[in-house]
């Protein structure tokens, strides 16, 4: 039979320490692990006689006698591992080398944090600048009150899982390694209801619907969020509730538009009042006031009313309102207003229109 220099397999001096070998070990196997080469013969027997060389150097009897005769005697301890030719240190030493693939051993899942909700509230153009208060229903789950939220028929409580002992993990092995997986039988809670509370049937929750009132600041506008804390789903196992967050959607105004925290407003004139000047009522969102044209005012003008706009949802100032005349142009005449403009017409030199003599003067040097 063929020696085998456990030693040099390992990588190691005949002196090396139990800590040496132990490390060179565990390096070794890392590297070689089949998971990590799938299908390689040669990577395999590599491992196998890594395993076959730390079984026999880890044992103080063993070492002494390897490095005494040059090879041990039977019963070599393969227990578990016999037909892969892993030593019985095997899971041991791989319970520390995959740590961080396995998390190592887990234990029974603590307090859980509820989920978050969300509800899609529509308000008025007003409500947004000014604010309001609206009632709002919000169906959710909450801890069933006549268990607590235990599960358990009142009067009793759960009893430790005898499947897991209350750990809400079990381990067993899969190929070679082993590793823990939650308990089927109490699905990772670690304890068992065998009186399940008749409201809520065992699962210590029920559905229900919560009413709320809910007070939308001034200045919100379409995509704002509020947040209600603890106002979402109820936690497991004694964890807090999630919150509840409310997205503002808010309705377009038939004559106002929002520009930051500013209102726009669009106000036709007439031609008579735009060239005479005029004095008219113009909406705001607090009503009408006045506002003073003067003679020759061209359409597009922009008046601007001081903090008769939106107040900032993070400040509390106010914008303004913008009042944007625009000059409409008579689209049917009798014949006497037809009279008039001709006449008009004639006897309008290039003084009363000042933005027709200048743009066409331009025009002019551009083409001559």
């Amino acid at each position: 039979m063929e020696e085998k220099d456990f030693y040099k397999i390992l990588g190691v001096e005949r002196g090396a320490s139990d800590e040496e070998i132990k490390k060179a070990y565990r390096r070794l196997a890392h590297e070689f692990h089949p998971d990590k080469h799938s299908g390689d013969k040669d990577k395999e027997e590599k491992f196998k006689l890594i395993n076959e060389a730390y079984e026999n150097l880890k044992d103080p009897d063993k070492r002494a006698q390897y490095d005494r005769f040059g090879y041990v005697g039977s019963g070599q301890g393969q227990q578990g591992y016999r037909d892969a030719g892993f030593g019985a240190d095997f899971q041991d030493i791989f319970g520390e080398v995959f740590s961080d693939f396995f998390g190592g051993a887990r234990r029974r899942p603590g307090p859980e944090r509820g989920a978050d909700l969300r509800y899609d509230l529509d308000i008025s153009f007003e409500e947004a600048a000014f604010g309001a208060e609206k009632t709002i229903n919000i169906p959710r789950t909450v801890n069933c009150s006549a268990c607590n939220g235990s599960g358990a028929k009142p009067g009793t409580q759960p009893t430790v899982c005898s499947g897991c002992r209350g750990t809400g993990q079990v381990r067993f092995q899969q190929g070679f390694f082993s590793i823990s997986r939650p308990c089927s039988t109490c699905h990772g809670t670690g304890a068992v209801i065998k009186d399940p509370c008749t409201e809520c049937r065992g699962a210590g929750k029920v559905r229900t619907v919560s009413t709320l009132t809910v007070k939308v600041p001034p200045g919100v506008d379409t995509g704002s969020r509020l947040r209600l804390t603890g106002e979402g789903e109820y936690g497991e196992r004694g964890g807090i509730p999630g919150d509840l967050y409310i997205v503002m959607s808010v309705s377009p105004h038939p004559i106002f538009r929002r520009e930051n925290d500013d209102i726009i407003c669009e106000v036709p004139i007439s031609f008579p009042q735009a060239a005479l000047g005029a004095e008219i009522e113009v909406p705001t969102l607090e009503g009408q006031v006045k506002l003073k044209i003067p003679p020759g005012t061209q359409s597009g003008k922009v008046f601007r009313l001081k903090n008769k706009g939106i107040a900032s949802v993070h400040t509390g100032r106010r914008g303004d309102a913008q009042v944007i005349l625009k000059v409409e142009t008579p689209s049917k005449l009798n014949k006497r207003q037809k009279e008039l403009l001709e006449e008009f017409a004639e006897i309008s030199g290039e003084d009363t229109t000042p933005l027709r003599k200048n743009f066409f003067s331009k025009v002019k040097e551009i083409f001559e």
